[in-house]
């Protein structure tokens, strides 16, 4: 067996040279920046020489990831449910109540689907059973096919506000619209989630593209 010492070591390539200048480069970032005194865990990070510690990355033994989220009719009919007895807009409450693993967005981005809208402004406090928001859903799709404005699912608004006139011409004259806390029977402590789904709302064109089916 030939010694070490006598073993002849092929220079690098220019290529192989700059890969591996660019691989100290980040080492010494993260002997630099990924050590932190004060937090002990970190220095289990990175091997002495910068290395990324693969097995500090790994779950631990006995880690059970958690089963994924699957949108099935039993969770539309919770939030069927959620919306006759809380109102469109209380999603936070619905999620505590009944739907813990959907977040005050998953339930309003799944209601713009079920309801057919993009914009709940004017659904704000309203209740309505299975009926009841099928025939919304028909209605808002009515509307956005009429004015070109049913776009993946959903009824969007248009720039000249004919998509906006046409839903208030057509109100049905036993809903009200915008209810108060006291129409609807209180809001259930939900103000804060009622704030949060205001200032979310300009976000609903994005988690409408982003939503799948």
């Amino acid at each position: 067996m030939d010694n070490v010492e006598d073993q002849v070591v092929e220079p690098l390539t220019p290529e192989q040279q700059a890969q591996k200048e660019k691989h100290d480069w980040i080492n010494q970032l993260r002997l630099k920046f990924c050590i932190r005194p004060e937090f002990e865990v970190t220095k289990n990070i990175i091997h002495p020489d910068g290395r990324l510690n693969q097995d500090y990355f790994r779950p631990p033994k006995n880690y059970k990831a958690e089963a994924a989220r699957k949108w099935t009719d039993v969770e539309k009919e919770l939030l069927i449910q959620g919306i006759a007895k809380h109102g469109i807009g209380n999603f936070g409450l619905i999620s505590k109540e009944s739907m813990p693993k959907w977040s005050t967005n998953d339930l309003r981005v799944k209601c713009i689907r079920l309801i057919g809208r993009q914009n709940l402004q004017l659904y704000r406090g309203w209740k309505g059973n299975a009926e009841d928001i099928a025939r919304e859903y028909e209605r808002n799709k009515a509307i956005g096919l009429k004015f070109g404005t049913w776009k993946q699912g959903v009824l969007v608004y248009d720039d000249e506000g004919n998509v906006e006139k046409e839903i208030l011409a057509t109100e049905p004259d036993n809903r009200n619209i915008n209810n108060s806390s006291s129409d609807t029977g209180g809001n259930d402590g939900d103000n804060n989630d009622d704030d949060d789904d205001d200032d979310d709302e300009d976000d609903d064109d994005d988690d409408v593209e982003m939503e799948q089916q």
